[in-house]
């Protein structure tokens, strides 16, 4: 299946951001859309749109005029076998206990660490971004509180990091999703590569709409770190899957979309337990009623 990209890029962050919020509700909707600052000095920002269905030129130059961008550049994502190509040499990120790392720097883990090997980066979730290392925080500072997490569900996986991080630290299966085939084949070879393949199920599922994700249920903690217009779209889903008690640990919302996150959860039944910021990126942990 083909996979478009549109990008574009504009000289304020707000009005760069305000674009990418309004892209959520495109049509046809995107499978991802992310705001970056471009590293050339320059001060601008870049947005991308990842679709699987071409999105139309003039609805996109539409866009383009309202929120004072450049003309996007629409192109067709080739399709590659990621998980055997690419991989990204970054640096390794310690995230509490976590230390997420690639192969080329297997020699640099510290011990004692929760060690997470994550090759493939076609996938969002090496660690690097904020929100995954957000969620890794939120993960290692409920464990350190006392909480056991007994059925796990990581929805919207990408490369699986946060599930096979419960999986380590509790030695317990957790189920992994994602919307994308390429991500539940990224964390796949991501738990293999780690050990965890017994202990992470990956499926292909839009949330919870997984005959394996719905027989699990209630969970005692699921993970989302997606994006804003999911996540309140997913709130009924899941105050209806996670049990009394149970917590959500939320990411890929800008820290000025937390707070509508959070209403719409505590609509749904949870109340806000921790709420963290790292640069523009907020991770919320909400526990069910």
């Amino acid at each position: 299946m083909p996979t478009y990209s549109a990008l574009t890029t504009l000289d304020e962050k707000e009005a760069a951001e305000a674009l990418a919020e309004a892209m959520e509700n495109f049509e046809p909707e995107p499978v991802g859309v992310g705001v970056f600052e471009i590293e050339d000095g320059s001060g601008r920002y870049e947005v991308g749109c990842y679709f699987e269905e071409e999105p139309g030129d003039t609805e996109l130059a539409l866009m383009a005029v309202i929120y004072g961008a450049k003309p996007f550049t629409v192109s067709e994502v080739p399709e590659t076998d990621w998980v055997a190509h690419v991989k990204r040499k970054l640096a390794p990120v310690e995230a509490g206990r976590f230390y997420v790392y690639g192969s080329h720097d297997a020699d640099s883990v510290p011990e004692g660490r929760v060690a997470l090997l994550i090759e493939a980066a076609m996938a969002f979730g090496t660690g690097h971004h904020g929100t995954t290392k957000g969620c890794l925080l939120a993960l290692d500072r409920l464990d350190r509180a006392g909480f056991r997490g007994r059925n796990v569900a990581d929805v919207g996986c990408g490369t699986a990091v946060l599930a096979m991080a419960a999986a380590e630290i509790w030695g317990l299966p957790v189920i992994a999703s994602d919307i994308d085939p390429v991500a539940v084949e990224v964390a796949r070879a991501n738990a293999a590569a780690n050990g965890l393949a017994d202990r992470v199920i990956c499926v292909e599922a839009a949330g919870f709409d997984h005959p394996a994700l719905r027989a699990r249920a209630p969970y005692d903690l699921v993970f989302a770190n997606i994006l804003k217009g999911p996540l309140l779209a997913l709130a009924p889903d899941m105050a209806g899957g996670i049990g009394s008690g149970g917590y959500a640990i939320l990411s890929g919302i800008l820290t000025t979309q937390a707070d509508e996150v959070a209403a719409a959860y505590k609509r749904a039944g949870f109340t806000l337990a921790a709420r963290d910021e790292l640069g523009d990126w907020a991770t919320l942990v909400l526990r069910r009623v």
